[in-house]
């Protein structure tokens, strides 16, 4: 049992290149395809078309949010020339 829940927890933070900028986790990919939202473009795309939503959404998405914050710390630490 506890051994089920370890190995599905660290399947869901599989990180999966999606192109040269972004990876996402299998649980993030989850989130994105539940609210039908298109993941394989630009970073830049994706954190724009996020906070979109999440403006309009007066918090309604808290499982996007983390995903989008997640993104945007993945950006910051990964192609921003420091």
């Amino acid at each position: 049992m506890i051994d089920e829940i370890v190995n599905e927890t660290h399947n869901s933070l599989n990180l999966n290149k999606i192109n040269d900028k972004l990876y996402l986790t299998n649980k993030e990919i989850e989130v994105l395809e539940k609210y039908d939202i298109e993941y394989h473009t630009s970073i830049e795309e994706l954190l724009f078309k996020l906070d979109e939503i999440l403006n309009e959404s007066n918090g309604e998405y808290p499982d996007l949010e983390e995903v989008s914050r997640s993104i945007s710390e993945f950006n910051y630490y990964h192609n921003t020339n420091k």
